[in-house]
């Protein structure tokens, strides 16, 4: 049963309390969305947020929780369980004019009196203007970055359980855009299918444009565009999509242009691919450092080992988090501390193309660390064809 989004809010800024008093950081400062929503529940203009600091939320140790909101927007805090004071953001930004000088100061000012004798704040999402000023007003800035990616990286049992809701939905947005593979029909038309039942099922939004198909398929990382896909295609799809509640799924697949069969080429590349994920998706468990995991992951071919991933795989919540963890290399230090520990979610990354076949296969799976092991959060079926 899904939790109400009550619920999913107050376990949320529990645990980011709970996460600053351990590291004795007695308040935190943030214009990124992502982390205002994390701290808040409070949802409003993700993208444009993206661009600049538009809203802001203080949140101190002991619960007390600011949101400035954009101006007109303050009745969406009405009902929110956790903000006990909200107020208009006041025009930090240059885009404002040379007004936004005051502004800043304003804000400034409003955070020295919510902080009373506490000289020391965490902080980030903010142009240096405004840090200048809260240190003019007698306030230590540090960096709230690491207490938000602290946070985050132990999913609470309501987040998991929107997890896998949101799992379910992109994977029914996935299928719409498998089923929209043909020969004629350009990369950006296929995508939007994907787009369309993604946002039909409240989705929030896709987060990179990695939709390619034949030639383009190699190297990696090329952005959906007006291509014409071709019979015997491959075609490469990272969902990274930001679903129910705005929590990520994130899984990759390559599917085959139309219904003839696969060149052996292009079985072995399959083959490759699926191999990779699947050995080092084997590799998970609790306890596990990430050091241990890259030593032990699936050696990759030397043909391949220049255009492959460029890590092992990552965190998954609100976006790709915290750890981006790196391959091993002999001889080099590996100086990546860290272990899996039960409540991370984590995306195992697999990439397989090289010049010579001028095609590639991206496979990606999202597995959730256990206290007794691992449990795969995405089941999309693989390709039958590439895999025969």
């Amino acid at each position: 049963m899904l939790p109400s989004e009550n619920d999913l809010i107050i376990e949320r800024h529990r645990r980011l309390c709970s996460v600053m008093e351990a590291r004795g950081v007695s308040a935190v400062l943030t214009a990124n969305p992502i982390n205002i929503l994390y701290a808040t529940g409070v949802r409003n203009m993700t993208v444009f947020s993206l661009m600049g600091p538009f809203r802001f939320v203080l949140v101190l140790a002991d619960g007390t929780t600011v949101l400035w909101e954009f101006a007109g927007c303050e009745h969406l805090v009405t009902g929110n369980p956790v903000v006990d004071d909200v107020r208009p953001a006041p025009a930090i930004s240059s885009i404002y004019g040379a007004a936004y000088h005051d502004g800043i100061r304003s804000l400034a000012e409003q955070i020295a009196t919510i902080l009373k004798d506490e000289r020391r704040i965490a902080v980030e999402g903010f142009d240096f203007e405004m840090t200048d000023a809260l240190r003019a007003a007698g306030i230590a800035v540090d960096d709230a970055v690491a207490v938000f990616s602290q946070a985050r990286l132990i999913k609470q049992p309501s987040e998991i359980a929107v997890m896998r809701e949101a799992v379910t939905r992109v994977e029914a947005a996935a299928a719409s855009l498998e089923a929209a593979i043909a020969p004629g029909a350009s990369e950006v038309e296929v995508w939007s299918a994907f787009h369309k039942h993604l946002i039909a099922t409240d989705g929030e939004y896709v987060s990179t444009r990695l939709f390619q198909s034949g030639p383009r398929t190699f190297p990696y990382f090329q952005e959906a565009g007006p291509r014409r896909m071709q019979s015997g295609d491959l075609v490469c799809f990272d969902t990274d999509a930001l679903g129910y509640l705005h929590y990520g799924v994130d899984f990759s697949r390559t599917f085959l242009c139309d219904t003839g069969a696969a060149s052996s080429k292009q079985r072995a590349l399959y083959r490759l691919a699926y191999d990779q994920l699947h050995h080092n998706a084997a590799l998970l468990q609790p306890g596990k450092s990430f050091e241990a995991f890259a030593r032990a992951a699936w050696p990759i071919p030397a043909d391949y080992r220049g255009h492959g991933y460029y890590c092992l795989g990552h965190g998954l919540g609100l976006c790709g988090e915290y750890p981006y963890i790196p391959h091993y290399f002999d001889g080099v230090p590996y100086a990546f501390d860290g272990s899996f520990e039960p409540g991370m979610v984590i995306c195992i990354e697999s990439y397989i193309g090289a010049e010579a076949e001028s095609e590639g296969v991206k496979l990606e799976d999202q597995f959730l660390i256990t206290d007794t092991g691992v449990e795969r959060l995405t089941n999309y079926p693989f390709n039958a064809a590439l895999l025969a």
